[in-house]
């Protein structure tokens, strides 16, 4: 590790001693340029426990703004694509519209998203940042109902909020003004595309304001399965209301949306690629077997995973005098977040290695006779049936002084979920695309699982509350420092019955109290650049899965608490054109928890981080403009059970990242263009902690084209993954030495036509 330290260190300096000689001619620089250019007027709402907006290159933690013009160029295939764009962040969207994994530099982990909280309009959508089966971004999704997003890593998120210490992301709805003004946009791709979105917004009485919007859409999804994998709608409205000394927004947003989800694949195998999916038309109904009565039920695995619920909630801002200020957000959420896919069990092999045949092997539906040389592989049907509700309450007060701002918080929240699982179910099915399973295996024609099985049926409630207190104190022109505390108090009632056996087999009432706090000094010796230095200690509470899977260590007296602390040094810099954001970060998770599998031993380590994260733009008066964002960090294991794991690299943390998007607008006849392009590479990673599973590094070239043709009416040309590049995000997390792997989505073109008015 010593190594690469130095690496890192000599980048740091070279990256934050440049910048500072480049600057040294401008003094005569002043505070009013800062209204002059969008570099400097970025606004950031998120990461301030009173609520108060500011500029950008005033905060004193790392932050990335996302407009809806940006989200539109860069056409995410899912929510959790979007957040490629964030320095930092390893986002593994090749599962499909839900069910990703995103990774925050320097707190690993083993799938979905323990480390990122999504809220909307400030509020968390759902508290529980991950359970099984569930991240915070499959119940989310992206329409243009959307303003802009702001990504906050670290900083004062500890004590804010939910407490999330790794990534909270904040989408901000648009909101209605006195212009009626909407847009209707019609997308349609290369793999069946046909998508409507629609919003208007207005004012519908004397300072009331509404957005209405939303989309309805359907497709086979971008490796074309053979049917309509990827469906849904959702519908979205604000409401805003000024007042004489405030604001009051409420909303709501009910979506049903879901597609199939893509799980590793058999790699090095002929035929399968980028664009193999197991599940097609002849595997996506199947029955599966559950409880000690082996009881029978059938289910369409092309559901995959969605979301189908709805949130509601709202803010009230209020200057309740010259110099208090009240800042309230609630928001409830309800709903089905189900699973339904086929998961693979080993890897692939050819039928003659099988045992148990018992006479020829036909497929179960077609009827072909299969020889000894098919690749076949065991496929699990594993169906997950979740439905979540949880209702929060945030409000603070803030008292503003000349130099001085102080705010004294309180975030409540009651949360549940109710879980029946029947995992496991495996039968023999051919590799090929859409395989079929087979007929004249044993286990196969059997009600048993070719493998394991793993049932359950839990229900569990959770309460979580939190006094926070923090102040930010402006000494002069120059020197800023704030500081923030939080207690909280966290209480799980949690009931599994393992087996489906009618008894609970696991019980848990929890009950306990952590501090979380932060602390940051910001010095701008020039009006638009200045450093930041910051540390904080927060913490990842337990929730019903982290007891479920740890439990003797449970009730072994261990309270399955994540310590995390946290230490950031940032430089930042926006002149008119161009902004440079650079922040050294380091990391410790004591208590990280990996389960390869629900049911399966688990693992408690302790990893290190150190890294820096850069975010550069630059636009040019001739039209072009680029973005640069990179990480570079170093990971390692530094406590773990098995002492040949310490001193390996984090599973699934990359040493580096590099993302670089240009673009390039001119005249076109009577028209404008815009031609844009991003470039992601990314190093290489291991899939295991024991650093056995290496997954290579790749590099993916997305392409677009914007036309403005009038006014009103915009065209746009997308390609993702130009190359078609085979990257590998993740091998198998449930065998980590099996030869699967989960590839990129393979190339693809869409194109939408909008007109606004």
């Amino acid at each position: 590790m010593a190594l690469q330290l130095n690496k890192i260190s000599t980048a740091m300096v070279l990256l934050f001693s440049l910048p500072v000689a480049a600057q040294q001619s401008s003094d005569s620089e002043t505070a009013a340029s800062r209204t002059e250019n969008n570099q400097i007027e970025q606004i950031v709402v998120t990461g301030k426990a009173s609520g108060m907006t500011g500029l950008k290159v005033d905060t004193s933690y790392a932050v990335t703004n996302v407009s809806a013009e940006t989200i539109t160029r860069l056409s995410p295939k899912s929510t959790a694509e979007l957040f490629t764009v964030v320095p930092g962040v390893w986002a593994e969207s090749s599962g499909g519209v839900a069910g990703a994994n995103v990774f925050v530099r320097g707190f690993p982990s083993t799938g979905d998203a323990p480390f990122l909280t999504i809220q909307l309009n400030g509020a968390p959508i759902f508290p529980p940042p991950t359970l099984s089966f569930l991240e915070n971004s499959s119940i989310f999704r992206l329409d243009e109902t959307i303003h802009f997003m702001e990504a906050l890593r670290g900083g004062s998120t500890p004590v804010l909020s939910n407490g999330q210490p790794g990534l909270t992301t904040n989408f901000l709805l648009k909101e209605g003004s006195d212009v009626t003004e909407g847009l209707v946009k019609f997308s349609t791709s290369s793999y069946g595309l046909r998508r409507v979105d629609g919003v208007i917004s207005g004012e519908i009485a004397d300072d009331l304001y509404i957005m209405a919007g939303g989309y309805i859409s359907s497709s086979e999804g971008p490796r074309e399965v053979g049917f309509n994998a990827e469906e849904g709608h959702q519908f979205t409205v604000n409401l805003t209301k000024d007042l004489d000394n405030g604001k009051i927004n409420v909303y709501t947003r009910q979506t049903d949306d879901s597609g199939v989800w893509h799980l590793p694949v058999p790699i090095n195998v002929a035929g399968v690629d980028n664009s193999y999916s197991q599940i097609g038309p002849n595997n996506r109904l199947g029955l599966i077997s559950y409880g000690p009565d082996n009881q029978q039920q059938s289910y369409d695995f092309g559901d995959g995973r969605g979301w189908k619920g709805g949130i509601t909630g709202g803010t009230i801002d209020l200057d309740l005098t010259d110099s208090w200020r009240l800042m309230y957000r609630f928001s409830h959420i309800a709903g089905e977040a189900n699973t339904f896919g086929l998961v693979p069990e080993g890897g692939a092999t050819t039928l003659g290695n099988v045992a148990g045949v018992t006479g020829p092997v036909t497929g179960a539906v077609s009827g072909v006779s299969y020889d000894n040389d098919t690749v076949v592989q065991q496929i699990g049907r594993w169906v997950v049936l979740k439905d979540i509700e949880a209702f929060t309450n945030d409000i603070a007060f803030s008292k503003t002084t000349d130099k001085a701002v102080f705010t004294l918080g309180y975030y409540a929240t009651n949360f549940s979920v109710q879980d029946w699982w029947s995992i496991g179910n495996q039968q023999w099915h051919v590799v090929e695309k859409g395989g079929e399973a087979l007929t004249g295996i044993e286990c196969n024609d059997s009600v048993e699982s070719c493998s394991w099985n793993y049932d359950i049926d839990a229900t569990g409630d959770g309460n979580t509350s939190a006094f926070y207190g923090a102040v930010e104190y402006q000494f002069n022109d120059q020197w800023r420092v704030d500081a923030g505390l939080r207690r909280e108090n966290h209480k799980i009632t949690y009931v599994v019955d393992e087996g489906l056996t009618g008894a609970i087999s696991k019980a848990v009432d929890y009950d306990e109290s952590e501090i979380a706090w932060t602390t940051g000094v910001n010095w701008m010796w020039q009006p638009n650049m200045g450093i930041f230095a910051r540390i904080n200690k927060g913490n990842k509470m337990p929730f019903f899965d982290d007891f479920r899977d740890n439990f003797g260590a449970f009730e072994g007296g261990d309270k399955l608490i994540k310590e995390v602390t946290q230490y950031e040094l940032g430089y930042k810099w926006a002149e008119q054109n161009y902004s440079l954001y650079i922040t050294g970060f380091a990391n410790e998770v004591d208590g990280e928890l990996f389960v390869s599998r629900p049911g399966a031993p688990a693992e408690v380590l302790t990893t290190e981080a150190l890294g820096v994260e850069i975010d550069a733009n630059y636009r040019a008066a001739n039209g072009f403009a680029i973005n640069l964002n990179a990480t570079l960090q170093d990971t390692e294991i530094t406590n773990h059970p098995e002492p040949l794991v310490v001193g390996n690299q984090a599973i699934r943390q990359p040493e580096w990242m590099l993302r670089m998007t240009p673009s390039y607008g001119f005249e076109l006849q009577d028209m404008y263009a815009t031609v844009y392009g991003t470039l992601a590479s990314v190093g290489d990673r291991f899939g295991d902690n024991g650093n056995t599973v290496k997954l290579e590094g790749y590099t993916k070239i997305d392409l677009g084209l914007q036309l403005e043709l009038t006014q009103q009416l915009k065209a746009q040309l997308s390609v993702s993954n130009l190359t078609d590049k085979d990257g590998i995000t993740e091998g198998d997390p449930r065998s980590a030495g099996s030869p699967n792997g989960r590839y990129i989505m393979p190339r693809s073109v869409e194109f939408s036509i909008t007109y606004t008015f």
